[in-house]
């Protein structure tokens, strides 16, 4: 599932069939998940980036649980995501 060593591809097909399609929301596992693709290759590329930068661009603020949106704001910060 990864292209070029990178796992951007993955990232996107996870968070549109496990976080989007079931209930539109995210939760610590799936979390975690995207964050173990990512950093898969021992660091999250440019392309991965990206992904990442757009599924949390479709997280509502108000319906995640705090310490969710968090960690994600942590994640974002420590590996430069938009």
């Amino acid at each position: 599932m990864t292209t070029n060593g990178s796992s951007w591809n993955a990232i996107m097909q996870y968070s549109f069939l496990h976080v989007f399609a079931n209930d539109g929301l995210i939760d610590r596992d799936e979390l975690q998940m995207l964050e173990r693709l990512a950093l898969q290759g021992g660091q999250v590329d440019e392309r991965e980036r990206d992904v990442l930068a757009r599924v949390f661009a479709r997280i509502n603020p108000q319906t995640v649980d705090p310490s969710v949106l968090d960690e994600i704001n942590r994640f974002k910060a420590q590996f430069s995501i938009p």
